[in-house]
C-alpha cells in the first residue's frame, strides 16, 4: 500500500484550490495530481514540490542520485 509523504497546495486553471499528493509505494514515488485538471503552481510551490519529491525518493530506499563533491 502507498504511504503518504505529503501534499502541495496548488490551483487549477480556473483558480480553484487543489492539491498534489506525493506517495511512496515500495521503491516508487507516486505524484497524484488534481483529477482531470492541470496544476498551476507558484515558484514557491514548485520549490516545495521539489523538496517533497526529493524526500520521497530518499524514503523509497532507491535514491540513485550520484554523490556530490
Amino acid at each position: 500500500m502507498a504511504e503518504p509523504q505529503g501534499w502541495i497546495d496548488c490551483h487549477d486553471p480556473f483558480g480553484r484550490d487543489r492539491s498534489m499528493t506525493v506517495l511512496v509505494e515500495q521503491d516508487r514515488v507516486l505524484l497524484v495530481s488534481p483529477p482531470g485538471q492541470a496544476a498551476v503552481m507558484s515558484p514557491t510551490q514548485t520549490r516545495r514540490l521539489h523538496s517533497l519529491l526529493d524526500r520521497a525518493a530518499a524514503n523509497s530506499g532507491q535514491d540513485q542520485r550520484p554523490a556530490t563533491t
